[in-house]
C-alpha cells in the first residue's frame, strides 16, 4: 500500500496535520504503537501552525509546563535534527523576561524558584545585563529581568516536517490531502472516520484539529470548549543596526508595555501583540474547510497603542516600515490550557487541541497524551490540561466570553490564586446570595461558585493580588482561628456527588478502589481509584447508605473523570450510576464546638456512642431529612452535610442562629486549605497521575488482601520519589506558591506541591515531592522560595494534633444535663 492510500484499519487514526497531530503520530511511534494513521485535509501545518512565530522559553512558572518546555527546547536544538537528518532551524539567541514593577518582579522570583527545582539555565539579572546583551532596547523604568540563556525560537514548519519524517521512519502513515468529514463510533466500541477518500476505522481516534477542532466535535455529539482568537506579528524592514552583528539578539518579552514580544527575525525585526482590549474572536460557528494558510487583514486599529509603545522601546524600529503582517487564528480554551487527554464521556475518543501556544508546549504535551495512551497514565500532573475539566456548562456563548477573557491575559502577571470572572456566576449554589451579602468572594471549580474567604472589618470585597501576604492573610487566619477555637462552617456543595447503586454495586466498587469498602450501612471510607499503570485517578470518600447503594464524593473538578472511570470500566454489573452534584448541597461544620451547634438543630445523639467517627446516619436538621458524616477535613471535631439543594438555605440559617452565641464564622476555600496543611492532609495538588500510592505515601489506604485495578503497579517498592511533609521557616512575606526547589546540601533532591501558611502552628508547611533517601523525619532541607533558599524540615508527623485526638473528643452533654 502507498503512503497516499487510505487503509481500511488502523489502531490510531490522528485527524489534523499540525504540530500537534503530527507530534502526537512521533510520540505514539516512539512509546510503541506504530499502525498510525494521520490524515491531513491539506498540506501539514497549513492551519495555525505554519504562521506560529515560534518562540520558546523556560520562564515558565508550571511544573508541568516547565518539564515540556525543557524536552522541546532539547528536541529543537539537537535531538530532532541528529535522528532524522532534517534541518529544524533552532535559533538559540536566549531570551528575556522584563520586569517594571514589584509585582513583577515577585512573579520573575518565583519562576526563578520553579526553575531551580527544574534544572533550568535561568537567573534574575539588572536593567545592565539586559542592556550589555541587547543594547538597541530602551530599559527606562526596568527594574530586573528573567534571563533564561537556553532558550530560543525554531521554524515551525521545520519542526513539524522534522517530526514528520522521525513518525514515518518509524512506521507511522501521514496521508496529505484528505479530509475527514465524520467521526462516529460503531456499536463495538470502534470509531468510523470518513473522509472524502473513504472510511477507516480504528481502535483510538484523535481529534487535533486545530481551529476546526471544536466543530469536528461535534460530528461525535462532544462539546469541546474552544474559541479561535486572532493574533498579530509585525516583521520589519531590514534593520541596518542588526547587519554587521555577528550573534543573534535575546528575544524580549515586555509583557507590561508591549504586551507581547520583540525580536530579530533574520536581518529584521518580529513584534508580536496581545492586545489588552479589543481582542478578535472568528469562526464561532464553523471554521471554513477551503480555508488553508489562511491570514486575516491586519487590523492597525485594534494593535495601535502596543505597536507604538514596541516602537518607543526599539528606537531602531522607528523609522522602518512593515514588510509582512501575520494576522492568524489560534485557538484558546477558557482557561487558556490545552485540551490533551480523553474526550468526556467517551472511551478512546482523545483530544490534542485548544493549543495556543503549539510550538513552546507541542511535543512536550503530544509526548505526554502518547504516554497515557500507551501505558495508562501520563508521566506529569494533568489535571490542568484534562479535557473533562469542563461540564455541560461550558456553552458556546460561555466559550467565546472566556477566550476573549484569556486572550487579554495572555502577558498578564499570573497571580498566584488569579481568578478570572468573566462569565460568572455559572452554577452558584443555593447559599450564594446569603454568602455574597456575608463578604464571600468566590472563584470558580467546575463551574460551582465556592467561597474563597470572606471579607470583613472593612476590607473590600474582592481579590488582592500579590506573590506576599496581604490583607487576605489576616482574614483567613481569623477563619481559621474559629474553626480551630470555636465553631466554622463552609459551604461545600462544588464537591462531586456521585451515587451508585444496583444489585452489583459493591462488585464495581471493589474492582476499583484500593481500600476496603465500608461493611456496614453508615460506614465511611477514604479510598483512591487507580489507573492501569496504578497511578492515581482521583480520591473519593465512600458512604454506605444501604446495602446496595454507595454515595462517593470527590473534588469538583474530578466529576467527569470519576463518571468515566465507573462507566468505562463497568463491565456486566447491573448497577446505576447517578450524578448528585447539581440536586445535592453540601455543608462542612467543624470546631470543638460543632456538636453544640449542630444537637441545637436535631434530635439526633450526637455523642461517640450514638454518632461515632467515620461514620454516616440519615437524620433531621431544622426539620430537613439529611446525610450526616462524621468527618472532618479540618482535623476537628465535625459533621459535614449533604442534603437536597432546597433544604441548604433553612438548614445554613438554623446552625448559624444556633452557633450564633457561640462565636461560629464562615470560612473558605484557603482556610480550609490552611487546615489540611496543618493536619497533613494530601490533596489534589498531591494526589496525581504522576504517582502510585507508595509515592504519594499513602499506602495506608490500600489493601493487600484484595484485587483491585492498577494494585501490581501501585505496591512497586522501587519508588522514583516519595511525598514528603516539611515545615519551613516564615519570613513574614513569601510563603510560596508550589513548584519551589527543596534542597539537600546545596543539591536539589525535589519540588513542592502544595504550600500553606499554618496559621495555627506559625509556620510555613508544604507537600513536596523528593528523592527517598531525603525524606527522613528531622533532615534540615532548605525550600527556594521567591529566589531565596529558606530553612526547612522533614516532619514525621502532622504539626497539628499529631495524634488525631481531637476529632474524636466525646461529649460532655449528657453529663451537663
Amino acid at each position: 500500500m502507498s503512503g497516499k492510500e487510505l487503509p481500511s484499519q488502523a489502531r490510531v487514526v490522528i485527524v489534523g496535520g499540525g504540530v500537534m497531530g503530527v507530534g502526537l503520530a512521533y510520540h505514539l511511534a516512539h512509546e510503541g504503537w506504530t499502525d498510525v494513521v494521520l490524515l491531513e485535509k491539506a498540506e501539514l501545518t497549513s492551519g495555525s501552525t505554519w504562521h506560529a512565530a515560534g518562540q520558546i522559553t523556560h520562564s515558565t512558572s508550571s511544573f508541568g509546563l516547565g518539564k515540556c518546555v525543557d524536552y522541546n527546547i532539547g528536541l529543537y536544538s539537537g535531538a530532532l535534527e541528529a535522528e532524522t537528518g532534517q534541518a529544524v532551524t533552532w535559533h538559540g539567541c536566549g531570551s528575556f523576561r522584563l520586569a517594571y514593577t514589584e509585582d513583577e518582579m515577585d512573579w520573575l522570583r518565583h519562576t526563578l524558584s520553579v526553575g531551580r527545582s527544574l534544572g533550568f539555565n535561568i537567573e534574575l539579572v539588572g536593567a545592565d545585563r539586559v542592556a550589555e546583551l541587547h543594547p538597541f532596547y530602551n530599559l527606562d523604568g526596568v527594574l530586573g529581568a528573567l534571563h533564561t540563556p537556553d532558550d530560543g525560537h525554531v521554524d515551525p514548519t521545520n519542526v513539524t516536517m522534522a517530526m514528520a519524517a522521525g513518525a514515518r521512519q518509524l512506521g507511522a502513515r501521514i496521508i496529505r490531502r484528505c479530509r475527514a468529514t465524520n467521526i462516529t463510533q460503531a456499536a463495538n466500541g470502534e470509531w468510523v472516520v470518513e473522509t472524502e477518500r473513504g472510511t477507516i476505522r480504528c481502535e483510538h481516534v484523535v481529534n487535533a484539529g486545530g481551529t476546526y477542532a471544536r466543530q469536528m466535535g461535534e460530528w461525535s455529539g462532544l462539546q469541546l470548549p474552544m474559541t479561535s482568537m486572532t493574533h498579530h506579528y509585525f516583521v520589519t524592514e531590514p534593520v541596518p543596526q542588526f547587519q554587521d552583528l555577528d550573534q543573534e539578539l535575546p528575544v524580549i518579552r515586555d509583557d507590561r508595555k508591549v504586551s507581547g514580544y520583540v525580536r530579530m527575525e533574520q536581518k529584521r525585526g518580529l513584534i508580536g501583540i496581545y492586545e489588552k482590549e479589543n481582542s478578535n474572536s472568528v469562526w464561532h460557528d464553523h471554521c471554513p474547510w477551503d480555508y488553508e494558510n489562511w491570514l486575516f487583514d491586519a487590523d492597525y486599529d485594534r494593535v495601535m497603542p502596543w505597536l507604538e509603545e514596541s516602537l518607543n522601546r526599539m528606537p531602531v524600529f522607528a523609522d522602518l516600515g512593515i514588510q509582512r503582517e501575520v494576522h492568524g487564528a489560534i485557538s484558546h480554551p477558557p482557561d487558556g490550557n490545552p485540551l490533551i487527554g480523553p474526550a468526556p464521556g467517551v472511551r478512546n475518543y482523545w483530544c490534542c487541541c485548544g493549543t495556543q501556544i503549539g510550538i513552546g508546549w507541542g511535543p512536550g504535551l503530544t509526548r505526554e497524551l502518547a504516554r497515557w495512551m500507551v501505558h495508562g497514565a501520563a508521566d506529569i500532573s494533568m489535571r490542568d490540561f484534562d479535557p473533562r475539566r469542563f461540564g455541560a456548562y461550558a456553552t458556546k456563548d460561555w466559550q467565546v466570553t472566556k477566550a476573549h477573557e484569556d486572550y487579554k491575559l495572555r502577558h498578564e502577571i499570573p497571580f498566584p490564586h488569579f481568578n478570572r470572572l468573566a462569565g460568572r456566576p455559572i452554577k452558584p449554589s443555593p447559599l450564594y446570595d446569603r454568602l455574597k451579602a456575608k463578604g464571600a468572594v468566590f472563584e470558580e471549580v467546575y463551574g460551582h461558585e465556592r467561597p474563597r474567604w470572606f471579607a470583613k472589618h472593612g476590607v473590600e470585597q474582592r481579590d488582592h493580588y500579590s506573590f506576599r501576604r496581604n490583607v487576605v492573610h489576616d482574614m483567613v487566619a481569623a477563619e481559621c482561628r474559629a474553626v480551630r477555637e470555636a465553631v466554622g462552617i463552609m459551604d461545600i456543595s462544588a464537591f462531586t456527588k456521585v451515587e451508585v447503586s444496583g444489585p452489583d454495586a459493591r462488585a464495581l466498587l471493589n474492582r476499583l478502589v484500593a481500600n476496603r469498602l465500608p461493611q456496614k450501612v453508615g460506614g465511611i471510607a477514604l479510598t483512591h481509584m487507580l489507573n492501569r499503570r496504578g497511578r492515581i485517578e482521583l480520591e473519593t470518600t465512600v458512604v454506605k447508605l444501604a446495602e446496595d447503594r454507595y454515595y462517593l464524593v470527590c473534588a469538583a473538578f474530578f466529576e467527569q473523570r470519576m463518571l468515566d472511570h465507573l462507566t468505562q470500566h463497568r463491565d456486566e454489573e447491573n448497577v446505576d450510576i447517578t450524578l448528585r452534584s447539581d440536586d445535592w448541597a453540601a455543608l462542612s461544620l467543624n470546631g470543638p464546638r460543632a456538636r453544640e451547634v449542630l444537637a441545637a438543630c436535631t434530635e439526633a445523639d450526637l455523642s461517640n456512642a450514638g454518632f461515632k467517627w467515620l461514620t454516616a446516619q440519615e437524620i433531621d436538621v431544622a426539620g430537613h431529612r439529611l446525610w450526616a458524616f462524621r468527618m472532618s477535613y479540618a482535623g476537628e471535631l465535625g459533621w459535614e452535610l449533604h442534603m437536597p439543594r432546597d433544604s441548604a438555605l433553612a438548614v445554613y440559617d438554623a446552625l448559624w442562629a444556633a452557633g450564633a452565641p457561640l462565636g461560629i464564622a464562615d470560612y473558605g476555600s484557603f482556610a480550609m486549605n490552611a487546615l489540611r496543611m496543618e493536619k497533613a492532609f494530601k490533596g489534589a495538588g498531591e494526589l496525581t497521575n504522576e504517582v502510585t500510592l507508595a509515592e504519594a505515601d499513602v499506602l495506608r489506604f490500600a489493601r493487600t488482601d484484595k484485587e483491585y485495578l492498577g494494585k501490581d503497579r501501585t505496591l512497586n517498592p522501587d519508588l522514583r520519589w516519595v511525598c514528603a511533609y516539611l515545615e519551613i521557616e516564615p519570613d513574614g512575606q513569601n510563603d510560596g506558591h508550589g513548584g519551589e526547589a527543596v534542597l539537600l546540601d546545596g543539591k536539589v533532591v525535589g519540588s513542592t506541591a502544595s504550600v500553606a501558611y499554618g496559621h495555627t502552628v506559625g509556620k510555613i508547611l508544604a507537600f513536596a515531592y523528593v528523592n527517598p533517601q531525603a525524606n527522613v523525619a528531622g533532615t534540615e532541607v532548605q525550600v527556594v522560595i521567591a529566589g531565596a533558599p529558606r530553612p526547612g524540615r522533614i516532619l514525621g508527623a502532622p504539626a497539628y494534633d499529631p495524634q488525631s485526638l481531637r476529632p474524636r473528643t466525646d461529649t460532655a452533654m449528657e453529663a451537663a444535663e
